[in-house]
Order: C-alpha cells, then sequence, then structure tokens
C-alpha cells in the first residue's frame, strides 16, 4: 500500500510534465534539449537564490508574518525572473520558433522545480504507514506551479522577445508576471496572516494558476495578431 500510495503521488506529481511534453507539438519539434537547458538554468538560479536566502533572510522559529522578510524573499524571488530571461533570451536554441521556446523553457523550469522540492519529501514521506492528503496535494501544487511557469515564460517570452506588441498590453504583461512571480509570497501572507490551510491554499494555487494561463494565452494571441 505504501508504495502504491508513493507511486500514485509520485505520478500525480512528475506526470503531467511527461503529458504536456508529448501531447503537444513539443515532442514534434524535438524540443527536449531546450527543457534540459533551462532545467539546468533552473538548478544554478535555485543555488543563487539558496545561498542569497541564507545570507539574508533571519531563520525565524515562529509563523507570524514579517513583512520586511516577506518582501526581501520577493526580491530573492525575482531571480528566478532573470533565471527565466536568461534560458528564453540568451541561450542558444536550435532553430524552433518563439511559441514552442517558450513552452520547452517553462516546462524544463518546472520539472526541475518539481524534482528538487518535492521528489525527496516524497520518497521519504509517502512510503509512510500512515495515508495522508499532503502528498496527494503536493503533487496538485506541482500541477499548478507547472501552469504558473509556462505562464511566466510567455509572458517573458512577450516581455523580452516579442519587439512589435501593442503598448496599451504592456502593463498587464508586467502586472500579470509581478503577480506570479510574487505568488510564494502571497501564499505565504495567506497561510501565516488569513490562517489558511495547505488544502485551501492549494486550492486558491489551481485557480489563480489557470486564470493567469488564460490571460497569458490571450495576451500572446493578441500580441501575435499583425499590426494593422
Amino acid at each position: 500500500m505504501t508504495l502504491f500510495h508513493f507511486f500514485n503521488c509520485a505520478i500525480l506529481t512528475f506526470g503531467p510534465h511527461a503529458v504536456y511534453y508529448s501531447a503537444t507539438p513539443l515532442s514534434e519539434y524535438d524540443t527536449l534539449g531546450t527543457s534540459v537547458k533551462a532545467a539546468v538554468v533552473y538548478l544554478a538560479t535555485a543555488l543563487v537564490k539558496l545561498v542569497c536566502l541564507a545570507t539574508f533572510l533571519q531563520v525565524s522559529e515562529t509563523e507570524v508574518f514579517d513583512p520586511y522578510q516577506e518582501a526581501l524573499k520577493a526580491m530573492i524571488g525575482f531571480i528566478d525572473v532573470a533565471g527565466l530571461y536568461y534560458a528564453l533570451a540568451q541561450l542558444t536554441h536550435r532553430n524552433i520558433s518563439q511559441n514552442h521556446k517558450f513552452q520547452a523553457v517553462g516546462l524544463g523550469w518546472a520539472f526541475a522545480d518539481s524534482v528538487l522540492h518535492r521528489l525527496a519529501p516524497l520518497w521519504v514521506g509517502a512510503r509512510g504507514l500512515e495515508f495522508t492528503w499532503d502528498y496527494v496535494l503536493q503533487g496538485l501544487e506541482a500541477n499548478a506551479n507547472l501552469v504558473f511557469t509556462i505562464s511566466l515564460a510567455a509572458l517573458g517570452s512577450l516581455m523580452w522577445l516579442r519587439k512589435n506588441k501593442p503598448k496599451s498590453l504592456i502593463p498587464i504583461i508586467y502586472t500579470c508576471a509581478i503577480i506570479i512571480a510574487t505568488m510564494p509570497s502571497i501564499t505565504s501572507y495567506l497561510k501565516r496572516v488569513m490562517g489558511w490551510h495547505f488544502p485551501k491554499i492549494v486550492g486558491f494555487e489551481i485557480a489563480t494558476s489557470l486564470v493567469m494561463a488564460f490571460i497569458s494565452c490571450q495576451l500572446f494571441i493578441f500580441c501575435q495578431r499583425p499590426s494593422l
């Protein structure tokens, strides 16, 4: 039963990444190398973030929400945005379209994040003797993170690679990108100040990720229209 629970949670956590790759044109255009490069950039970015968090943040023994610490954590979180910029704009990619590039980068980035933050807890905890919903919720949270990451990569593609986008959409693009980039601080506020429990936070993340994905998709489609 323990291994069965572990495999179910592992499929829920990592399966959607494989499904997304195989069910979209990414597999047809052989963008796996781009996803691997993005995953390597993510690991380097995560190392830089870890050093910055250990250097500048104080370890708190309480669950009290500290606005200064959370603001600092949010600023450090923008290192992810810098890493995405490097993966999208600076890495050399094979001849693939902008549409496939941001999806491949976002997919590799999200998969590396899930492996780094969820594989070890899943291996240790999901094989326990007692059934718990925590690891099912972590799998759902990984799915929301996948949607968030691809949406942020799409917005980054519009910000950094799309030169002839309508000026009226620029504030919307940047606002959505900031919301996604600061989502960890938002969920921290909901948990520590509003008293939300993990299932409610995961539900909020899933709902918000779907909204951000819809908005990002509409922005990307609109910016691809030929200007009159």
